[in-house]
């Protein structure tokens, strides 16, 4: 049954990569949004930090390897990147979707699994830690590189954008000033259990295939 075993491992690895595309893509590109930089810059940085680690903690400790989170953070960005690729060939500008900064986050998870020799504890509680911490303040390094997001989202709408999505001019300060501060905060203790439930899954899959 080894193979069937393998075969579940590199399925999941997939599709959770595939998903974490379709996450970026449909869910939080964080430029058609009405405020970018606040509500669903936050909503979006918990859904990249938690969807990276369940996926890479889950590779990570299937191969006992590091270096194989950084491995899977690679392939979401080429996915993203091909993603990008196909919506430039439909005329719109390469700024459409803002790929998250995943693969710095994936070194330092294979950095902490490396540095404490191989401790999957560890690797829950620090690299997950570090993770939810790290990717607002990557990502938002990410988009001070893109031109004016709301500009944007009013010269090339969403095609599939619903009508309540229309662009407006952000309510700066309305909910929170600090996007970076809650997005690492609620990050920071949401990526914990995530990854603890990335690395559950590895051991649930042995016993499924046993």
């Amino acid at each position: 049954m080894v193979w069937l075993r393998r075969t579940t491992h590199y399925l999941f690895i997939v599709v959770v990569a595939v998903n974490s595309t379709l996450l970026t893509i449909n869910a939080g590109d964080y430029i058609f949004y009405t405020d970018w930089a606040w509500t669903s810059f936050v909503v979006f940085s918990i859904a990249q930090s938690t969807m990276l680690v369940v996926g890479a903690i889950y590779y990570m400790l299937f191969t006992g390897v590091p270096g194989t989170a950084t491995y899977y953070a690679t392939i979401m960005t080429i996915y993203t990147w091909v993603a990008k690729g196909a919506w430039f060939a439909l005329g719109y500008p390469m700024d459409f979707i803002t790929v998250p900064v995943w693969i710095p986050l994936a070194m330092l998870l294979d950095l902490t699994y490396w540095a404490t020799r191989r401790n999957k504890h560890a690797a829950i509680i620090i690299g997950g830690t570090l993770v939810g911490l790290s990717l607002p303040i990557f990502n938002m390094i990410n988009l001070l590189l893109v031109r004016d997001p709301l500009e944007m989202a009013f010269k090339y709408p969403r095609p599939t954008l619903p009508p309540y999505m229309t662009p407006i001019e952000p309510q700066v300060g309305k909910f929170y000033n600090s996007p970076v501060a809650l997005g690492s905060g609620a990050g920071d203790v949401l990526s914990v259990p995530i990854a603890a439930l990335g690395a559950k899954l590895n051991t649930w899959t042995y016993r499924w295939m046993a």
